[in-house]
């Protein structure tokens, strides 16, 4: 996972932010591979992909700061091979929700470890539920 967010970092999110900047709908965004990660992930360790993610979204917030996004901007459309015509503030809503998915599924895998530890209150506890 930490792999698709380095990806999805360096090659979507800011990317086609500055993307529509630079070409609005005139040019379609570049594909997004949703099975790169996975080579990357086997010849990286762990430690090394979160210290490049981190490095990479430090990056992508600082450039997407630098662009002073007005709502004139935000408004701006770009040109997604699947979907079509979208906003930028469609894409950068679609990236905060992404990341809070992937957050979703971090917490789920660390709660579900104590399924049996928590005994009768599984009821009570969704995230324990299948």
């Amino acid at each position: 996972m930490v792999a698709h967010l380095l990806l999805g970092d360096q090659t979507d999110w800011v990317p086609r932010v500055e993307h529509i900047m630079r070409h609005g709908d005139t040019v379609t965004f570049t594909p997004f591979s949703m099975e790169a990660h996975l080579a990357v992930a086997e010849r990286r360790a762990l430690a090394d992909l979160l210290d490049a993610f981190a490095a990479e979204r430090v990056s992508c917030l600082g450039r997407l700061e630098a662009l002073n996004l007005t709502e004139a901007d935000l408004a701006r459309t770009g040109r997604h091979p699947e979907f079509g015509i979208v906003t930028m503030r469609q894409h950068l809503a679609t990236w905060l929700a992404h990341d809070l998915g992937h957050i979703a599924q971090v917490v789920r895998s660390m709660g579900r470890q104590y399924t049996d530890e928590v005994g009768p209150w599984r009821q009570y506890l969704s995230m324990l539920r299948a």
